[in-house]
């Protein structure tokens, strides 16, 4: 067990008690929706789930599966279908790596997105989370799971800190030492820690008298200290490339058929050199196509 760590039983039973009476309802955790989209709905969750809040996912999600409800569907779109589906959720190239591993399920595993984490691994766009999120959510198997959530539960509750340090390999390893044996139990512990995470151990303002690990926690106990934070922060959005990149990619859905004049687009940019960078990197991404003096969603 890594150092600092408490005893699995001392976490578990309670975290496990308060996620079946307390935890949302959402659409990926109900049985329904498992059975009708089984771990291909899995996966598309949590490539939507990626950096964007859950409210903004679940209408999109909807969407897409009505549309997709398979690998095979997916992989029969084209790109600009694709990222025009994908509408507003911001980071578009989650878009075209789900697009891409719809095709590499189609193609090397029969339609079927696979169990093994290792073969998870190696399809686009997927991590060591999302992987391990399919093969624990979707197929029940035993495997920790760490999201930005958990991290910052195992940071208080654990090992007494006030934030996560960045991220590493390690944090498997010690949500892997306070996972219940059995598979069932694992796979709601997973779950449980990344929901008290979103609702209870918030990054500003946690929670804590409401949590149900108060009594255990390694934080609270030693009074809640500052202990620094070393997370990256990420970059004002106003003004930034991002926003170029996203208002370029609005005009070229919003256009029939999603071809604009280059001169066209966003004109009324205030700076003209970030215009042409977020234009000159949607296409290196393979997010929209130049062709003379036309710039296109990809084909």
């Amino acid at each position: 067990m890594p150092p600092n760590t408490r005893p699995a039983d001392e976490l578990a039973a309670p975290l496990i008690d308060w996620y079946r009476r307390t935890a949302r309802d959402l659409p990926w955790r109900r049985p329904d929706f498992r059975l009708r989209y089984g771990a291909w709905g899995t996966l598309v969750s949590e490539f939507m789930l990626q950096q964007t809040p859950v409210t903004r996912v679940i209408p999109h999600l909807t969407a897409w599966l009505d549309r997709w409800p398979s690998p095979a569907a997916l992989a029969a779109a084209t790109p600009a279908e694709v990222v025009q589906q994908w509408a507003n959720l911001g980071y578009p190239r989650r878009a075209l790596w789900l697009h891409r591993a719809a095709i590499e399920i189609t193609t090397n595993h029969d339609g079927v997105v696979p169990r093994d984490v290792d073969a998870l691994l190696r399809l686009t766009g997927i991590g060591d989370y999302t992987a391990r999120a399919v093969a624990v959510f979707s197929y029940g198997d035993r495997h920790p799971v760490v999201d930005t959530n958990t991290r910052r539960v195992m940071a208080r509750a654990v090992l007494g800190q006030s934030q996560p340090g960045p991220p590493s390999r390690r944090d498997l390893g010690v949500m892997e030492s306070l996972l219940p044996a059995p598979d069932d139990e694992s796979a709601v512990f997973n779950a449980a820690a990344m929901e008290l995470g979103a609702v209870v151990c918030t990054a500003r303002n946690p929670r804590c008298e409401t949590c149900p690990l108060l009594d255990g926690c390694a934080w609270v106990g030693a009074g809640r200290p500052d202990t620094g934070d070393t997370r990256r922060r990420q970059a004002a959005f106003e003004g930034s490339d991002r926003q170029a990149r996203g208002a370029v990619l609005r005009t070229l859905r919003a256009a029939a058929p999603h071809q604009v004049p280059l001169d066209a687009v966003i004109p009324e940019w205030a700076d003209p050199l970030q215009r042409d960078r977020a234009i000159d990197s949607l296409i290196a991404d393979g997010l929209a196509e130049a062709d003379g003096e036309m710039l296109s969603l990809p084909r």
